[in-house]
């Protein structure tokens, strides 16, 4: 959805798992942002270096440059005066601060867009995005399609051992699943009987 005001803020959220196009979309309204001559700041949080330090980058390998961060707080202290648009992605990196931050920007006339996890390798809602799709005008869930059936997807899968609820990766450390095909926590079964070829 996109708005057309004054100086109004407001808060997008577009939210799913990884390997659905979450990145690709914020950088997409960004870049209309950019288009519509807006003031545009960009930042991600500074453990996400998967495919480069100073750039939100999405699977498709589309790039925008980012400032790093390394908590929430560093937005407010770094925004420019001028900024009219506040783009945020990795979010579920960031922690519950992001929320008030958020709030704060909002209220003071930016249009904030998000991007992020709403679950995490468990399934369970990560923190701080249901949160953010509470206090949100526009909110955009994105699917993926699951590799082992092919089904629309809303889960990520872990495919490594790790108890650890940030664990930072990409292809072949997790894959996009179904709800019959998620298994919570680390995968039991390789493959699922259903999705096997029949043999004659």
């Amino acid at each position: 959805m996109d708005f057309i005001t004054g100086h109004i803020g407001w808060i997008e959220v577009v939210c799913g798992p990884m390997f659905s196009g979450k990145s690709e979309e914020l950088i997409r309204r960004l870049r209309r942002a950019l288009i519509a001559r807006k003031r545009v700041q960009v930042f991600k949080p500074v453990i996400d270096v998967r495919y480069s330090a100073d750039e939100i980058v999405s699977h498709a390998d589309t790039r925008m440059k980012s400032e790093v961060i390394a908590k929430p707080q560093e937005i407010l202290q770094r925004l420019d005066w001028r900024t009219q648009v506040v783009g945020i992605d990795e979010a579920n990196f960031m922690g519950p601060e992001l929320v008030d931050i958020s709030q704060q920007l909002a209220d003071s006339g930016k249009q904030v867009i998000i991007a992020g996890l709403d679950t995490d390798y468990m399934g369970r809602p990560f923190i701080p995005i249901p949160d953010l799709l509470c206090i949100a005008e526009s909110i955009t869930k994105t699917l993926a399609i699951c590799l082992r059936c092919g089904n629309p997807a809303k889960h990520t899968q872990r495919l490594v051992e790790s108890t650890d609820l940030i664990a930072v990766g990409g292809m072949g450390m997790y894959e996009a699943r179904c709800r019959r095909c998620f298994e919570p926590g680390l995968p039991k079964q390789e493959l699922l009987e259903f999705a096997r070829p029949k043999r004659d």
